[in-house]
C-alpha cells in the first residue's frame, strides 16, 4: 500500500474495468483510490430515477468487487458537492493527480470546468479522458471547421475520418491500492424499503454490471445481430440488443461495442453474407445516433431545455395535466401507446419502435410540451439518458433540422400493424384485451358489439375510448401551426423593425407551469399568446455558469442548469387546455393552404427512426484527436464566436430544411441555435 503521491481515479458513468482510460492512466502513475461521489441533488431537476437509482446500486458493487479483486477497494462518498469531496479525498490520501473520464451533459460540462480550475489551483494535477465516444465532438467537423447540423453528414464523416477509434484497452493486472485508512466509506442509500419492494422484479430481467454487460453484447453479436435489420422493429419479441442501460452507466466500452459489431462484419462480408452487412451497417446508425446525441449536446448546451429550431419556440403547446395522466397511466384509449406507457411503469424499458409511438402521440396528438415527456422518460427508464432523450424527443417533436416533420402523425393503429402485427405485445401489457381477435386489437373502438362483448370489453368503462379522435387532431395540429407561423412571423418582423432581438434565439418568453407530480423545474416554455420581450441579447442564452471565466451575465441568469433551492413551481389549472386558450378560429382555405405546406416541408431522410437509445444504443469510444489522449486530454478552449454559427444556414445548400418551401421563403426560421461553445474542462 502506497502512503503519498497516489492518484485518484474519479469513477462516474464509467463503472467499468476494463477500457477505461482514466484507470489506465492512474495504475500507469502508481497507487489507485478508486472513487465514486453520490450527489444527486446536483443534477437539479434531473435527480436519477427509481430504476436508474437501482441499477447504479448494483453496478457499483460489482466494479467494487472488481477492483478488490485487482488490489484496491471502491471508495463512496456521499455529498451535495462532488468537487468539494474529491478536495477532502485529496487531503486525507495525500493524493497528487486526480484522473476521470469526459461527460458531454450540460451539468457535467460546467463541473468538470469548474473542478479542474479548483483543483488545478489547489496544485492537483488534473486529466480527463474521452471513454463514451468514437470522437470527440471538437474533433468532427465539416470543412469550415463548424459542427455539423444533420446526422447524415455528421455520421458521414465520422466513418470517413482518417484515424479509426482506438482498439479497447484489457484491464489492468492489478493495481497498487493508496492508503485509505483516513478515507472511510459512506454508505449508499439508492432506494427506500418501498422502492426496494418495487424494484424487486427488476433483478429477474436485469443484470447491471460490466461483467454481465459483456455477456449481453455477446449474446447479442452472437444471436440477433444477423436478422437485425429485419427484425428491429418488432415490439413482441428480444430483436435488440438490450446494451441501453450498460451503455449509459459505462459498464461497457463503447469502442469495444463499435470494434466487435466492425469485425463481424467482415466476417460476414466474406462470407457474402449481405443480410448481415445490412445488419451492421443499421446497428452501426444506431451507434453514430448514440454518438449524434453527444454532439449536440456539447454544441448546444441547451438543446436538454429549449427547440433546436427558432421557431418552434412559438408553438402552441397544450396544457392539460388530465392529457398527461392518461398518457403515463396507460389511458388513452390506444393499445398500442397504452401497453407501452404500462411496460415502461411496470419495466423501466421501452423498445425504441414503441418509445417513438408514444412520443409521437405525447406531441402531435396531444400537443402536450415535449420536455414534460422528456422528463418522465428521464423518471422511469432504466436507461435514462439525457442527451439521447433530448435528442429523440427534439427529434419527434420537429425542432432539429433534419427532424420529423412537425405535421406528421404516427397513427398509432397503424404502427401496431408494423410492429405488433398479432396483437401479442399489446395482449401482454393490456390484459382486459387479451380476448379481442387480431383484426381489432390495435382499433377496438371499430369493432362491432358482439365482438367487445365476447371478449369481455366495455368500451368507456374497463378499457378507455380514444382521449383524441386522429382527424380531430390533424385538425388541431394544423391550426396550432398555423398559429406558430403567425406569432413567428410577427416575431421576425418586430426583429427587422428593431423593436425585439428575436433572430436565432430560441428562448421562450413565458413559462408553462410544470405538474408538480413530477416535479418539473420549472423552466421558460414557448409563449404563445404574447410576443416575446425584446430585452435579451444573443449571448444571454449561454450556460452562464459554462462562461463565467468569459462572459459576464445577470444575477438572475447565473445557472439554468442548477437547480435553485428556493425556486417555486406554479400550479398547473385543473382544466387548463389550450384547445380554448388563444386558439383563433382557422378558415378553410387558410388550413388547405398549411396542408399544401406541411406536406413539403421536409424530406426526413436522415433519422428514419427515433434514437434506438434503448436496445440498439452503442458508441464507441476512443481517443480525440491524432495522438489521442492516452495521457490526458486537453479539451479545447473555444472563444465566443464573432458571429451566430447559425448565419452559415441561410445560403447552405445542404443546410437545414434544404427541399422546404416555407422554410426557404422564412429562413430565419431553420436557423439551428448557436450557443457558444465552452471548455468541458481547463
Amino acid at each position: 500500500m502506497s502512503s503519498g503521491g497516489c492518484s485518484i481515479v474519479w469513477f462516474r458513468r464509467d463503472l467499468r474495468v476494463e477500457d477505461n482510460p482514466a484507470l489506465a492512466a492512474g495504475v500507469r502513475a502508481g497507487a489507485v483510490v478508486g472513487v465514486f461521489i453520490w450527489a444527486p441533488e446536483e443534477e437539479g431537476q434531473y435527480y436519477p430515477g427509481r430504476v436508474s437509482r437501482w441499477w447504479l446500486k448494483n453496478s457499483l458493487s460489482q466494479l467494487d468487487s472488481s477492483l478488490r479483486n485487482l488490489g484496491t477497494p471502491l471508495v463512496t462518498k456521499r455529498s451535495t458537492d462532488s468537487i468539494s469531496s474529491l478536495l477532502e479525498v485529496v487531503k486525507s490520501t495525500g493524493a497528487t493527480q486526480i484522473f476521470f473520464n469526459h461527460l458531454y451533459d450540460p451539468l457535467s460540462l460546467v463541473r468538470d470546468h469548474r473542478a479542474k480550475e479548483i483543483l488545478t489551483a489547489q496544485g492537483i494535477t488534473v486529466r480527463s479522458y474521452n471513454s463514451d465516444l468514437l470522437y470527440e465532438p471538437w474533433d468532427v467537423n465539416d470543412e469550415h471547421g463548424q459542427p455539423f447540423t444533420t446526422f447524415d453528414s455528421f455520421w458521414e464523416r465520422c466513418l470517413s475520418m482518417p484515424y479509426d477509434p482506438q482498439a479497447p484497452l484489457l484491464p489492468p493486472k492489478r493495481i497498487i491500492p493508496g492508503d485509505v485508512s483516513r478515507c472511510p466509506s459512506d454508505t449508499l442509500v439508492f432506494e427506500d424499503e418501498l422502492e426496494k419492494s418495487s424494484n424487486a422484479l427488476l433483478a429477474r430481467a436485469w443484470s447491471p454490471g460490466w461483467s454481465n454487460a459483456n455477456k449481453a453484447l455477446t449474446t447479442f453479436i452472437n444471436g440477433p445481430l444477423i436478422e437485425y435489420s429485419v427484425n428491429r422493429r418488432k415490439a413482441d419479441s428480444a430483436t435488440t440488443s438490450f446494451l441501453s442501460p450498460h451503455l449509459h452507466f459505462g459498464e461497457v466500452s463503447v469502442k469495444k461495442v463499435f470494434h466487435l459489431v466492425r469485425i463481424k462484419q467482415v466476417f460476414w462480408a466474406n462470407e457474402g453474407n449481405k443480410a448481415g452487412e445490412e445488419s451492421v451497417n443499421l446497428f452501426l446508425k444506431s451507434i453514430g445516433l448514440r454518438e449524434y446525441s453527444r454532439y449536440i449536446s456539447f454544441n448546444h448546451p441547451y438543446s436538454h431545455e429549449r427547440p433546436l429550431l427558432g421557431h418552434l419556440k412559438f408553438f402552441p403547446w397544450v396544457v392539460d395535466e388530465g392529457y398527461f395522466k392518461a398518457w403515463r397511466q396507460g389511458r388513452t384509449g390506444y393499445p398500442l401507446v397504452d401497453a407501452g406507457m404500462r411496460e415502461l411503469w411496470a419495466t423501466g424499458w421501452l423498445h425504441d419502435r414503441i418509445r417513438v409511438v408514444v412520443s409521437s402521440f405525447f406531441v402531435k396528438v396531444l400537443q402536450l410540451p415535449w420536455r414534460w415527456g422528456m422528463k418522465y422518460f428521464w423518471d422511469t427508464l432504466l436507461d435514462a439518458d439525457l442527451e439521447s432523450d433530448a435528442l429523440g424527443w427534439q427529434y419527434i417533436s420537429g425542432t432539429l433540422p433534419d427532424g420529423r416533420e412537425f405535421d406528421r402523425i404516427d397513427n398509432p393503429q397503424f404502427e401496431g400493424y408494423k410492429c405488433d402485427p398479432n396483437g401479442e405485445y399489446v395482449r401482454r401489457w393490456l390484459p382486459e384485451l387479451a380476448r379481442l381477435p387480431t383484426e381489432w386489437i390495435h382499433h377496438p373502438w371499430n369493432a362491432p358489439e358482439s365482438v367487445l362483448q365476447a371478449a369481455g370489453i366495455e368500451l368507456g368503462s374497463n378499457y378507455p375510448l380514444p382521449i383524441v379522435e386522429i382527424d380531430a387532431a390533424t385538425v388541431r395540429l394544423e391550426e396550432a401551426l398555423i398559429q406558430m407561423w403567425q406569432l413567428e412571423a410577427a416575431s421576425r418582423t418586430a426583429a427587422e423593425n428593431g423593436t425585439e432581438e428575436g433572430l436565432g434565439d430560441s428562448t421562450e418568453s413565458a413559462p408553462i407551469a410544470f405538474p408538480q407530480d413530477i416535479q418539473m423545474e420549472e423552466r421558460h416554455e414557448p409563449v404563445r399568446n404574447n410576443p416575446p420581450h425584446g430585452t435579451r441579447r444573443y449571448q444571454d442564452q449561454m450556460v452562464p455558469s459554462m462562461t463565467y471565466s468569459r462572459v459576464r451575465v445577470e444575477d438572475e441568469e447565473t445557472s439554468s442548469v442548477r437547480n435553485s433551492a428556493g425556486d417555486s413551481r406554479a400550479e398547473v389549472p385543473t382544466n387548463a387546455n389550450t384547445q380554448q386558450n388563444g386558439r383563433e378560429p382557422m378558415d378553410q382555405g387558410m388550413l388547405q393552404n398549411v396542408n399544401r405546406n406541411t406536406r413539403q416541408r421536409r424530406n426526413n431522410t436522415t433519422t428514419t427512426f427515433w434514437l434506438r437509445n434503448a436496445a440498439e444504443d452503442s458508441t464507441a469510444e476512443s481517443s480525440s484527436s491524432t495522438r489521442r489522449e492516452r495521457d490526458g486530454g486537453v479539451v479545447p478552449e473555444w472563444s465566443p464566436q464573432a458571429s451566430n454559427f447559425s448565419d452559415q444556414f441561410v445560403d447552405d445548400e445542404n443546410g437545414i430544411g434544404a427541399t422546404s418551401p416555407y422554410l426557404q421563403r422564412h429562413p430565419q426560421t431553420h436557423q439551428m441555435m448557436s450557443w457558444t461553445r465552452l471548455p468541458q474542462t481547463g
